[in-house]
């Protein structure tokens, strides 16, 4: 895995092979950030990266400035992972947090510009992520939540479905509530 822009461009972040994730590929995180570029200073940006895995997109978040990066996880290798990189990246705005998303979307402490969350392809309540994001205030006024997810979810009649972009077997989904 490599970081592609910002102060760590070009880094690689070599994950151990024991993690239980499916990274998302360069070529869609390419695809997504430049999508973003056109949207968002990532310099006045807050993130919560949900589902983070290796923390592939919360690096690429912090080394592009982002204000702060929080990235919520369940599995304690992948935490110990993200927790060890933070450390080699001296990255003092990035906490890690240890928990099930669902139990931290339902009590959310702060709000966030981006919201992005990359769940297993296979969950079965994957369809109440957009809900559970805005039924909080946990998604600031004119923020961004992207879902990452497999062709098998159309969320396009969401109320606050923005738009869909297909890279390979990646999925993304954006939502914004109406501004």
């Amino acid at each position: 895995m490599r970081i592609i822009s910002g102060k760590y461009r070009g880094r690689q972040i070599h994950t151990p092979t024991n993690l239980p994730v499916r990274p998302t590929t360069d070529f869609a995180k390419e695809s997504l950030f430049n999508i973003l570029n056109n949207l968002v200073d990532f310099e006045e940006i807050s993130v919560l990266d949900l589902f983070a895995g290796t923390g592939n997109l919360s690096y690429e978040f912090f080394s592009r400035g982002a204000i702060t990066v929080t990235a919520v996880e369940t599995d304690p290798k992948c935490v110990a992972f993200i927790n060890k990189t933070i450390q080699l990246l001296n990255a003092d705005n990035f906490e890690t947090i240890r928990t099930d998303v669902f139990h931290y979307l339902k009590r959310p402490f702060e709000s966030f510009d981006i919201i992005f969350a990359d769940p297993p392809y296979e969950m079965e309540n994957i369809k109440e992520i957009p809900d559970l994001i805005f039924q909080t205030q946990i998604l600031k006024e004119e923020g961004w939540f992207i879902l990452e997810h497999s062709k098998r979810n159309d969320f396009s009649k969401h109320p606050f479905f923005d738009q869909h972009r297909k890279y390979g077997n990646v999925n993304f989904s954006f939502f914004r509530r109406d501004i």
